[in-house]
């Protein structure tokens, strides 16, 4: 039984991952960092040594200004290096923001990423920082993912705010966001892992459709009741691009794209 280290659990991704895991038969163990303090070497690399995993996934990462850089750049730096030292499978999670929300796509792997601020940019230099640390790594680029129900900072939780904050959802039909279901996105992580070689490599399940036709075919399928208005204030295209991987498309996730 193959066994999984990872990073970011109880996260947007991190619940659902592990569950997928364990389905698949991983023997799956979960960073604590009460317990393993990530500003302190030894007892990571000891934890590593004690878990013995065969892939760390690293999906953690901090919204918080206070604390982001030392969590989502330099803890991520020391994570590829002990991997590389330990002979443990490293991968890490990113995201389709290392390039700017002016560069429209849809972006390919050959896009050079470019964010210069915020999010974007620290996850942009984490991404050197890992190759440079761990060659070997394997990088996932990941979009806006999707969920069934609120509760774990999916998109679901997105448009639930603007209803209970505004009462409707205006979205645009201007805007092509890179984007893919929490599962589906799981289940490529492990078979990054498990069959693809060390790269950076982009998850997106979004062939062509704009914002509001996602959202109201998330509104048909759940029965949310949603109140939707459509908008063109925002003009933009973040798609991601990757024939080596091969996305399960939201077209099978949702049937009503292009019958509402």
């Amino acid at each position: 039984m193959p066994r999984a280290l990872v990073t970011g659990a109880s996260g947007t991704i991190g619940y659902i991952f592990c569950e997928q895991l364990k389905q698949q038969q991983w023997e799956v163990f979960s960073w604590n960092r009460k317990l393993v303090p990530i500003d302190d070497y030894y007892k990571m690399e000891n934890f590593i040594k004690l878990i013995r995993p065969d892939v760390l996934f690293h999906l953690a990462y901090s919204p918080d200004p206070d604390q982001s850089w030392f969590v989502n750049y330099e803890w991520s730096s020391e994570l590829a290096w002990l991997a590389r030292v330990l002979n443990v499978k490293f991968l890490f999670a990113s995201t389709n923001l290392v390039f700017k929300n002016t560069t429209p796509g849809p972006y390919t792997i050959q896009s050079i990423p470019d964010a210069d601020r915020g999010y974007g940019f620290e996850k942009r230099k984490t991404e050197e920082r890992v190759l440079f640390q761990n060659p070997d790594s394997i990088i996932a680029r990941l979009g806006w993912q999707i969920g069934e129900k609120a509760g774990s900072n999916n998109m679901i939780d997105f448009f639930d705010r603007r209803i209970q904050s505004e009462g409707i959802i205006r979205t645009s039909t201007e805007w092509l966001p890179a984007c893919s279901f929490l599962e589906d996105t799981s289940v490529k992580l492990i078979e990054l892992a498990t069959f693809f070689s060390p790269g950076i490599y982009m998850l997106d399940s979004n062939e062509q459709w704009n914002l509001y036709e996602i959202t109201l075919a998330l509104n048909q399928k759940f029965n949310f009741g949603w109140i939707i208005e459509p908008t063109d204030d925002y003009v933009f295209d973040s798609r991601m691009i990757d024939k080596r991987v091969k996305m399960v498309s939201l077209k099978e996730r949702l049937s009503q794209l292009g019958c509402i």
